[in-house]
């Protein structure tokens, strides 16, 4: 009986044994399955966004320029439906944990692009989804290959721009004034581009005479078309102007799932609004506490006005005087950004690599008109290039714009300004998404996530110590604001109806903003949707995230090892790097 039973213990663990080595074979052959449909679905998106690719570093498709027909459409969705029932093939269970995520990323970005073909129709209303100028930049500046080997590709690309713009303006059938202006303003920089220097780059370059000449033609052949372009969008500014133009506003239901689809967060779009909300009277309150102790260190002899938030404004006007000279402005951010990184290094907070240097610079003419900095980073595809770091420099604004952003960006908000884009913020959360060993993280980057990694590194910084003082915390309270006042303003324009009297209020008064910021943040929310959510949605998630990680681990939590984990997972959405730290 006993042999019996030993036989039968045998046979029983034997099985279990055969199925577990089963069930490990079915993942290795799962995985290596999808680590090939990965690479096919990339191959599959370049050739549709060859613009994306050559931004990413992969210049292969870079003499593409894919014109907005029907026809081209209706092989979009041929091509994501196509890819989607690839994907559904596989059974997540089977994958391991980074291709769950990559999964997820991959089926949100098929189910973004039929919803942007099928029902927000940006194609329709958005001037400025329309410009060469990225493409042709990307082409005449790059330095991936030869003069003459760029300008052969330039020369193939520029044969579409004319049928590219003719089919641009049949598509405006009701375009937004806002986004009109912004896409004849941008255009115009297409034109630059078009202009005296590159012709005399194609003059000594050498190219023999004939392929020289057909060139040429192209370029102008290209100018005219942007041109004419330009005169279509005048056209119809004047006739919007008479009329009633379609609003940029896009309503309740398009927010909602737009927010959902690019956020891709644990919130929905109402709750995340509630939230800032509520985030707002909180920051009040720790700002009229700080109010109360700085007050007669700057206005003293000043009676302090009844109204608490009134008060902060004038101490906060107050501190605001205190900036870099106008002239500096550019410097000034150079100078700052290895104080910050010794900063990070001495106090253990993250592994920097010094091998990739930050660069700051003015930014190129086409890329203006939407933020004041942001930093452009190399794609996964050209790993070894420069991060810039791109400033917007103050020669355009007048005298009185010129005070008044500087008084925005005075000595403290110009430090988290920094820490925000460059020093550990942005550039430094890029470096580590692009040695993430699954490039898909890299490519189909969670905004949310990268831009709530910013605000987190904000705040996480002064934690730390730096520049701690009470000036810098209710400076930073003033700059948290405006990330909490970015969702209220996204959310209240496209579903409430705000009108810009009231959002004026909102950040000049209750968010402490400058005028000229405010002005710029109006243009920037007419002009996009779900975006300026992500900033105070990410930070939400990460910083939840942390006191989750910290309640798990107790005396065992390492803010180093909690950073670094987290950004190993690459451009992730939070809501999955959650399950994975606190699995």
């Amino acid at each position: 009986m006993k042999r019996f039973l030993l036989l039968v213990m045998i046979l029983i663990v034997s099985v279990s044994a055969c199925k577990e080595q089963a069930s490990k074979e079915i993942a290795t052959d799962q995985n290596e399955k999808f680590d090939t449909f990965k690479e096919e679905f990339l191959k599959g998106l370049w050739k549709q966004s060859p613009g994306w690719a050559s931004y990413l570093g992969l210049h292969e498709y870079d003499s593409i320029l894919n014109i907005e027909t029907e026809e081209n459409r209706n092989k979009l969705l041929k091509s994501f439906n196509e890819m989607d029932a690839k994907l559904q093939q596989f059974k997540l269970g089977n994958l391991d944990d980074g291709n769950k995520i990559d999964y997820h990323l991959i089926d949100n970005t098929l189910e973004t692009g039929v919803w942007y073909t099928n029902t927000f129709k940006g194609y329709e209303w958005d001037a400025s989804g329309y410009n060469i100028a990225y493409q042709v930049w990307g082409i005449v500046n790059g330095d991936y290959a030869d003069l003459e080997t760029r300008l052969e590709i330039l020369s193939a690309l520029l044969v579409n721009v004319p049928a590219y713009y003719d089919s641009a303006i049949k598509n405006l059938t009701r375009p937004t004034l806002e986004h009109l202006e912004l896409g004849y303003n941008q255009n115009q920089g297409a034109l630059s581009l078009l202009g005296d220097s590159l012709l005399d780059s194609i003059s000594t370059s050498t190219l023999n005479a004939e392929k020289k000449e057909t060139l040429k033609v192209r370029v102008e052949a290209s100018k005219k078309a942007v041109s004419n372009y330009i005169a279509a969008l005048e056209q119809l500014k004047v006739e919007l102007e008479r009329g009633t133009p379609k609003s940029s506003r896009i309503g309740k239901v398009l927010f909602d799932k737009k927010y959902a689809l690019e956020n891709n967060s644990r919130y929905t779009a109402e709750e995340i609004y509630n939230k800032a909300l509520q985030e707002k009277k909180h920051v009040h309150k720790q700002m009229i506490e700080i109010t109360k102790t700085l007050w007669d260190d700057y206005l003293a002899g000043v009676e302090k006005p009844t109204d608490k938030i009134v008060m902060v404004k004038m101490l906060i006007d107050k501190i605001a005087e205190k900036h870099v000279a106008r002239e500096d402005f550019v410097d000034e951010i150079r100078r700052q950004m290895p104080i910050l990184a010794a900063f990070v290094t001495e106090h253990d907070l993250l592994t920097q690599d010094p091998s990739k240097p930050l660069v700051v610079r003015e930014m190129p003419v086409h890329m203006r008109g939407v933020s004041g900095a942001s930093v452009s980073a190399p794609g996964p595809y050209e790993k070894g290039r420069d991060t810039y770091y791109d400033v917007t420099p103050l020669d355009g604004y007048s005298d009185e714009e010129a005070e008044s952003f500087l008084r925005e960006y005075n000595h403290y908000i110009l430090q988290i300004l920094n820490i925000h884009e460059g020093i550990p913020g942005h550039y430094t959360q890029l470096v580590y998404g692009n040695q993430s060993p699954s490039i898909i993280k890299s490519i189909l980057a969670n905004g949310a996530m990268i831009e709530g990694w910013a605000n987190y590194a904000e705040l996480m910084m002064l934690e730390e110590g730096y520049s701690n003082s009470p000036e810098m915390w209710l400076m930073r309270s003033k700059w948290h604001l405006r990330s909490v006042t970015n969702t209220i303003l996204d959310y209240s324009y496209h579903v409430l109806n705000l009108q810009k009297e009231d959002a004026m209020q909102l950040m000049i008064a209750e968010a402490f903003q400058e005028k000229t910021e405010a002005e710029e943040k109006w243009v920037r929310v007419t002009l996009s949707s779900a975006q300026l959510s992500s900033y105070f949605t990410g930070f939400s998630e990460i910083y939840d995230l942390r006191d989750e990680m910290k309640a798990l681990k107790g005396d065992s939590f390492n803010l180093k090892e909690f950073h670094e984990q987290f950004l190993s997972y690459g451009n992730a959405p939070v809501k999955y790097i959650r399950e994975l730290m606190i699995k």
